[in-house]
């Protein structure tokens, strides 16, 4: 769930930090406090467009940060999927504001937008009004069924998926393989080219690397050959005098010195241990000159075996392996073109024998979605019943789409009637605003232990509402907030009267200076914040009784 929320210089924030509870979390405020700000940076930190204008202080910096507690051991798996680890439990999702450019991280390590966006989708799900406008494209519908019919439904998608992957490769395979006879010997005659060429360059895996070194060592030994030569020269080589000879002889200067005192001797043992030192050095430098050595033949055989493997791996493969393996694509075409008829014939039975498996897998997916629409959409309607749609009628049709997709071959639309005696219309040409969001309640309410995203946050649910269907609202919020997080920013008491966490949004102004931040309301500062919503400025004791009374309701109808 969302733990905490950090916010710092943007728009009308200074800087505030609120922690969130489990359960239902309600924010209020007066109209203009600053509540979309708040929405605003949390969807900045969730991968939102952003742009300077929206600082609050152009010469400094802004942060929005997220920190997720992560209970579930489902999401840590997906989470790791993306390289993403929970640091004692937590995951911080937070976006630097700076200027015209921001830089996002998750755990302080930068990430690009496409894996914040991606662990997002993981952790929290907003839904504003703006979204209830899914519901208004009819191919959101089926994806809303499937997720309702959940495990039941997941196997045999992941079926049809598949068998429609493998019946587009053989179309595709069958389309390019599709040849007259002019291409066909074209084709082969290329074919056995190619293949002929790659042969007789007889690669063995890995050759290509192997050379490379090499061709580099012989380069560049060229280049040390003369100091190593050197080194060896002044330590054991040069007449003139080197290392090892003057060394050899401080040494039979000093044999009488050792044996005059204690001092003496131990000075005497470590010029015997140089010398020792300096004869394997001399050694190992030989050997190395040595190694560094090559003739001008081995060198032009080198270059020249290297020039054919690079010329190969242009036309045919970034390394030596992927040469030799288009030479046994290529050998495996020159079967197929030799005996193309057969060839073809045996592809035309591969696509009859996918396409019904294909027919097969949808049929049965299309008899899964029929028998769970009727239930989806009985299960939605007694959601909106709940939600004072007391004689509103809702069908989920299932249509033939006219051809395959990797999710089978059906549409999906919901019909709507809110009216007794009215027929049913397809859903977006008929509800409101405000209706649309009550129906995308009712389907969340229904989905609420099919979807994974452990917080949803709604804003402006309560479009278009009041009164009992306010109440209503509520309790579905609250219903919701038993099974995930539910953060919900609202204008309507009904529903702040029954949150489990009751924020407040406020703004002020100071010499001109305007700041807002948000503030945690224990009941009593709640049961205030109620009787504002519910009287405005004049706050009498009627109206802080019945702010009062409000509350105490909701707690008794939450058990």
């Amino acid at each position: 769930m969302l733990q905490n929320l950090h916010v710092k210089n943007l728009a009308l924030i200074d800087e505030t930090e609120v922690e969130f509870g489990p359960g239902l979390n309600i924010l209020t405020g007066e109209t203009g406090a600053g509540k979309s700000i708040l929405l605003g940076s949390v969807n900045l930190a969730l991968g939102g467009k952003y742009n300077a204008d929206m600082l609050r202080s152009k010469d400094k910096n802004g942060l929005v940060e997220l920190t997720f507690s992560i209970e579930d051991e489902k999401l840590e798996k997906q989470l790791a999927a993306l390289d993403i680890i929970p640091e004692d439990g937590m995951v911080t999702l937070s976006r630097r504001l700076m200027g015209n450019r921001s830089i996002s991280r998750i755990n302080g390590e930068t990430v690009n937008m496409n894996i914040l966006k991606q662990a997002a989708g993981l952790l929290i799900d907003i839904h504003g009004q703006h979204d209830s406008q899914t519901l208004l494209n009819r191919k959101n519908h089926i994806a809303l069924l499937d997720l309702y019919a959940g495990e039941e439904i997941r196997p045999l998608k992941r079926e049809m998926a598949d068998a429609f992957r493998k019946y587009q490769d053989i179309c595709r395979r069958a389309e390019q393989s599709s040849l007259d006879e002019d291409s066909r010997r074209k084709e082969l005659s290329l074919a056995e080219f190619e293949v002929n060429e790659i042969e007789e360059a007889q690669i063995l895996p890995g050759e290509d690397e192997e050379l490379e070194e090499t061709y580099r060592h012989m380069t560049e030994s060229r280049k040390i050959t003369e100091s190593v030569a050197e080194a060896y020269q002044y330590t054991g080589e040069d007449s003139r005098g080197n290392a090892s000879d003057l060394l050899s002889r401080a040494i039979r200067s000093f044999q009488e010195a050792a044996e005059f005192d204690e001092k003496g001797s131990e000075l005497y043992g470590q010029m015997l241990e140089i010398d020792s030192l300096l004869n394997d050095l001399n050694r190992e430098l030989s050997e190395y000159a040595q190694s560094l050595e090559f003739s001008e033949e081995d060198f032009r055989e080198t270059e020249d075996r290297l020039n054919l493997l690079n010329h190969l791996k242009a036309k045919y493969g970034k390394t030596a392996a992927d040469v030799l393996a288009y030479c046994e694509e290529k050998k495996q075409r020159i079967t197929e073109l030799n005996d193309y008829d057969a060839f073809m014939r045996d592809l035309e039975e591969k696509k009859e024998k996918a396409l019904k498996k294909v027919e097969d897998v949808s049929q049965r997916l299309h008899k899964l979605r029929e028998k769970n629409a009727a239930l989806f959409a009985d299960d939605i309607q007694k959601q909106m019943a709940e939600l004072n749609f007391l004689d509103a009628r809702l069908e989920l049709r299932i249509t033939d789409s006219g051809r395959y997709s990797g999710s089978g071959r059906d549409d999906a639309e919901f019909y709507l009637s809110t009216n007794p005696g009215e027929p049913l219309k397809p859903m977006g040409s008929i509800a409101s605003g405000g209706e649309l969001s009550r129906v995308m309640l009712a389907i969340k309410t229904v989905l609420a232990d099919e979807e994974d995203t452990p917080t949803l946050i709604f804003d402006e649910i309560d479009t278009g509402i009041s009164g009992i269907t306010a109440g209503k609202v509520g309790e579905r919020l609250r219903l919701i907030g038993r099974s995930r997080q539910v953060i919900c920013i609202t204008h309507l008491p009904q529903i702040a009267a029954v949150a489990d966490y009751h924020y407040l949004i406020q703004k002020t102004a100071e010499d001109d200076h305007v700041r807002t931040w948000i503030t945690a309301l224990d009941d009593d500062a709640s049961v205030r914040e109620l009787a504002r919503m519910l009287g405005g400025a004049n706050i009498t004791e009627r109206i802080l009784d019945s702010a009062r009374e409000m509350k105490e309701l909701a707690k008794k109808e939450a058990g």
